[in-house]
């Protein structure tokens, strides 16, 4: 069987044809531009030489892969090139990709990486990430998503200094079905967390969400914040915050880790919620993320719907990221099967 085919089945056994949808149209833009790159450097070369690794480097370095995972990509392929003795470059297509799956998923190819929720107590969420990223938006969807699952759920408005962002939290409350505390503009985070902590003991609540503040060009105060938001929540709530999530947009590429790096200097996040997937992403940065940083993705947004905000799974991605190829390589060889008949 075919890498493509051992791809595919595995997927088709491990995810619903629900996701499987969601993340192959979602990641349309992303795998158009990834993949497509791929494809035309393939079609551009016959021979499988030194100046057709050297381009494809360059495409993975555009994609946001990162330098040093491009390099350490690189060198695996051309051993597996010549471990195979492959001549031709539309011999390497299942290679490349084999290879990348391998890196996304790790030796283990682990699973979902599920959120930190007590079980008979209150879970707290705080929720980090610099201004436009997607933040309030990402925890109005996830609050909708807990809700589902019958979780109840109460929202806090730490983002005080931000126009319009306590507005638009209660809006995702209001879409949500959830409650949001507050207190006016310009007001402490800090006493603002305080008081959603009471609320939330004092409602039974089983998740309380937290929003920031997102300032990053007053870095030095708003890393001291953030540290002082993330103690009142440790002294209020011993082993809490369960989890610290950044809202990181994967359009800004490389961008994106240098603010993953920063905010983790001030609170020891957890998790990743990677936003805007569905938009001109280059599909590299989950990678670079996971080599890098060593942080999982928890979430992907694929899409500006209220549903549209998934647990990310490596398979599915892969199989968003990859799918073409996959339907390509498919009806390939059942036109050899017909061949043969």
């Amino acid at each position: 069987m075919s890498f493509f085919k051992k791809l595919k089945s595995k997927f088709i056994k491990e995810e619903t044809e629900e996701v499987s949808t969601k993340y192959k149209k979602g990641m349309k833009k992303t795998r158009n531009t990834f993949s497509g790159r791929i494809n035309d450097l393939i079609a551009r070369y016959r021979k499988v030489d030194e100046d057709f690794f050297e381009e494809l480097e360059e495409v993975l370095i555009t994609a946001d892969v990162g330098v040093m995972t491009v390099m350490d990509l690189i060198d695996e392929l051309k051993m597996e090139v010549k471990r195979s003795n492959i001549k031709e470059t539309a011999e390497v297509k299942a290679v490349i990709s084999e290879k990348m799956v391998e890196l996304y998923y790790g030796e283990d190819e682990e699973g979902l990486e599920y959120l930190n929720i007590q079980e008979d107590d209150l879970s707290v969420l705080l929720v980090v990430g610099v201004n436009g990223v997607g933040k309030t938006t990402s925890i109005g969807k996830l609050a909708h998503q807990l809700k589902q699952q019958g979780k109840n759920v109460v929202l806090a408005a730490g983002d005080t200094f931000r126009a319009g962002a306590i507005e638009q939290l209660e809006e995702w409350g209001k879409r949500a079905d959830v409650e949001v505390i507050k207190q006016s503009e310009g007001s402490d985070p800090a006493a603002v967390i305080y008081d959603g902590i009471q609320a939330a003991k004092s409602r039974k609540a089983d998740v309380l969400i937290c929003d920031t503040a997102g300032r990053l060009q007053n870095k030095v105060n708003l890393m001291k914040e953030l540290s002082k938001v993330k103690r009142v929540i440790e002294r209020e709530i011993p082993g809490a915050p369960h989890e610290v999530l950044i809202a990181l947009d994967a359009t800004t590429g490389q961008n994106a880790l240098s603010q993953a790096k920063t905010f983790s200097e001030a609170t020891n996040v957890t998790g990743i919620i990677l936003t805007k997937l569905d938009g001109t992403a280059k599909g590299g940065i989950v990678l670079a993320i996971r080599q890098e940083l060593d942080i999982p993705v928890k979430y992907v947004g694929l899409g500006e719907q209220i549903e549209d905000l998934q647990p990310f799974d490596p398979h599915a991605f892969v199989y968003g990221l990859f799918a073409d190829m996959m339907d390509e390589k498919d009806e390939s060889d059942e036109d050899e099967i017909v061949e043969d008949e």
